[in-house]
């Protein structure tokens, strides 16, 4: 009786049997994703010859064009039931990835391929983020939503911390296109998880015109900007995670250039601090229950921007190595606390119609500024040199709290979506 129980409350049977099921399909496709983590460079490199400079096009260029295809998918997912939408997008990932494995068994892999690929894996990503935020919204109330985000962010750092290594040895052993068949599987598990969710899902509001206009596509961003309180938020977000991933590049080429790090050193310095995400994120709702909301994500929001400037002093040997370690230990428990109480704040937020716009507007917004932020951090690391370019990156995070809700906000009052005449 007492594993029976153990497993109930590892699988959430605390917030339901539904979201038991939501909660170990994201579990299995973020493992999958971590599994599969570097081996679209590692086969561009080592399969395709590719330079840095395709490289880079193919993080960069793939990110910011699967952003720009999934603008429209954001007023699509809105008017439409989210399972299906969910499993729709895992199937697609899995079919897409699994045409690498396939080309590259016939001998007919090509660079173009790896980057048409990654821009439909991001552009379903950006819509399966979507629709499982507009879901989860309607799956639970509103005071369930905290302790669903930092169990979703737990396990998000969990996979961080297994997946990377295990990914690692199954390339050593079997080669860079096995990880992505592992990738490909974990969404259909994913996608066979959220098929067995069951239940019934309110039908979506109906759109008043019959085709998508123009206009549509720009309400996730009007949804935003008009609020008070999510306006600074997006733009703290967006900021924030644009800064940060723009530096890392950088951050790599100083520690395994200049500064002489070996790939394991340089491993070990981001796998071991991924331990914070997980402490972090279980720290969440008690915090939250102490301070208040508006408090923990003001005050967390504000030490998680104090951490990178560290990195722009890193030094070769064991010192520079730990002085890493614990930057990266201090931002990422910092934004173990940050992610599920801002992803809860914004949901919130959110009126159920406009979950879905809003959420794809946020994602798009994000992965096209990290992408443009990083060529640019590139080119400040060609002129200004890498430590100054992730010192300037680390001043301008300083910055990002003045961005953050000034005051709690109010309750959204809820707009009643149209009912369904079909």
């Amino acid at each position: 009786m007492r594993s029976r129980h153990r497993l109930g409350h590892l699988l959430g049977h605390r917030l339901g049997r539904q979201f038991g099921w939501l909660w170990a399909a994201y579990g299995t496709s973020a493992l999958g994703t971590w599994l599969a983590f570097g081996a679209f460079p590692l086969i561009a490199i080592e399969v395709l010859g590719a330079g840095p400079a395709e490289v880079a096009a193919l993080s960069s260029v793939g990110a910011a064009v699967g952003a720009a295809v999934a603008v429209p998918l954001g007023p699509w997912v809105e008017f439409r039931r989210k399972r299906p939408v969910l499993i729709t997008m895992d199937l697609v990932r899995c079919v897409a990835l699994l045409t690498i494995p396939a080309a590259f068994a016939l001998g007919v892999l090509t660079f173009l391929q790896l980057l048409l690929v990654a821009v439909v894996v991001a552009a379903a990503d950006i819509a399966f983020r979507a629709a499982s935020g507009a879901y989860l919204k309607t799956l639970l109330p509103a005071e369930d939503l905290l302790v669903a985000h930092a169990r979703l962010e737990s396990t998000a750092w969990t996979t961080t911390i297994v997946g990377p290594p295990l990914g690692g040895a199954a390339i050593g052993l079997l080669g860079p296109v096995a990880t992505v068949v592992a990738d490909a599987v974990s969404h259909l598990l994913s996608a066979l998880g959220i098929r067995a969710m069951g239940g019934h899902e309110p039908p979506p509001g109906r759109r008043e015109a019959a085709r998508m206009r123009a206009g549509d596509l720009l309400d996730g961003w009007r949804y935003v900007l008009a609020d008070v309180t999510l306006r600074p938020l997006f733009f703290n977000t967006v900021l924030f995670n644009g800064l940060v991933m723009a530096a890392s590049p950088l951050l790599a080429v100083l520690m395994l250039g200049r500064l002489g790090f070996a790939p394991w050193q340089y491993g070990l310095a981001f796998a071991a601090p991924s331990i914070g995400g997980l402490l972090g994120a279980r720290s969440a709702r008690p915090l939250v229950t102490r301070f208040g909301q508006h408090r923990v994500l003001v005050a967390a929001g504000t030490l998680r921007a104090l951490w990178p400037v560290g990195l722009a002093f890193v030094g070769p040997g064991t010192g520079g190595l730990l002085l890493v370690i614990g930057v990266e230990l201090g931002l990422i428990l910092c934004c173990g606390v940050f992610s599920p109480v801002s992803a809860t704040y914004r949901l919130q937020r959110t009126a159920t119609d406009r979950a879905a716009r809003t959420l794809s507007a946020w994602a798009v917004t994000t992965k096209a500024t990290t992408a443009l932020l990083t060529a640019v951090w590139g080119v400040l690391g060609s002129l200004l040199g890498p430590r100054t370019a992730i010192g300037l990156a680390g001043v301008l995070l300083l910055a990002t709290p003045l961005l953050l809700p000034r005051r709690a906000p109010a309750p959204v009052p809820e707009s009643k979506p149209v009912p369904d005449r079909a």
